[in-house]
């Protein structure tokens, strides 16, 4: 069965659900169908800490890039209230991911590619950005809060 799998995995995907609405366990290609399941919830980690990293490059473009022009502010301003919004919700869906070993680990990743992405976006020094993150999770996640 795993040939289906590396050959041609939309079929072998539709055959798996067929044979688990049917009840056919002995026919599933138990070893793969749980390696996808577990992929399905990494998927969901990951969405987390991109949102998390697109929340923290622009906080800290907001703090750190004093020579911005009112466009980029009001743009910056609105994607952290748009992934602040789509966070909440993904976090409703999911809230497993609130388990605080989880939480710890998605906010040190969202950090560090939070900061990348400033640095990156802004043209500045990378010495000029903290070296550790200087917002809480529920700063990060706080609608109220600006730097």
């Amino acid at each position: 069965m795993s040939t289906a799998y590396e050959q041609d995995f939309y079929t072998w995907s539709q055959e798996q659900a067929a044979f688990l609405r049917q009840g056919r366990l002995d026919l599933l290609d138990l070893e793969n169908l749980a390696e996808e399941v577990e992929s399905m919830g990494k998927s969901e980690r990951r969405e987390f800490v991109s949102r998390l990293a697109i929340i923290i490059g622009h906080l800290l473009k907001l703090q750190i890039q004093t020579d911005r022009t009112g466009v980029n502010e009001r743009s910056w301003r609105s994607s952290v209230k748009t992934q602040r919004y789509r966070l909440a919700r993904h976090l409703r869906e999911n809230p497993g991911l609130k388990n605080p070993a989880i939480l710890a680990d998605v906010l040190e990743l969202g950090w560090w590619d939070g900061r990348d992405l400033a640095i990156r976006e802004t043209g500045i020094e990378e010495t000029c950005f903290p070296a550790t993150c200087p917002y809480t999770l529920e700063q990060v996640l706080d609608d109220a809060f600006w730097p």
